[in-house]
């Protein structure tokens, strides 16, 4: 709960919780995408829209964790968008799938891990900081 004294934890958790996960996501895909072919060879046969979109995806974890912090309700706008792009992002890449594409099944494991973190994240800064409740008097 929300309170005058103290940091409301749920919302800290996340908050922390899509600033860790951006900065990982930031530090993996940046060195897929620009370490050069030692790194795209270990990655295997990675889906570069869906590389691409996550790198990006990072830098807007990162802004989304900060404003939760800070309570900004502009962070949970953020971390809905941020929610519904990943499963649209998601959805193509199981089309890519169902095309017959290569693909390599860690991406599944890790769209799967980023779809319920969001949804979950964006949930809870929805509840937390667009839905708040009068404080009791």
């Amino acid at each position: 709960m929300n309170t005058q004294h103290g940091r409301d934890r749920w919302l800290a958790g996340i908050s922390v919780i899509a600033i860790i996960f951006g900065l990982l996501t930031i530090k993996e895909g940046g060195s897929v995408l620009f370490g050069g072919e030692a790194a795209r060879s270990a990655a295997g046969n990675y889906v570069p829209f869906v590389l691409w979109f996550n790198f990006l995806a990072g830098f807007a974890y990162v802004l989304a964790g900060t404003g939760m912090w800070l309570r900004q309700r502009w962070a949970a706008r953020l971390a809905i968008a941020i929610a519904i792009a990943t499963v649209l992002v998601f959805a193509a890449f199981i089309v890519h799938i169902g095309s017959g594409a290569a693909w390599e099944p860690r991406t599944l494991v890790a769209m799967t891990l980023r779809s319920v973190v969001w949804v979950a994240i964006a949930g809870i800064g929805r509840q937390r900081l667009l839905h708040k409740r009068p404080a009791a008097a």
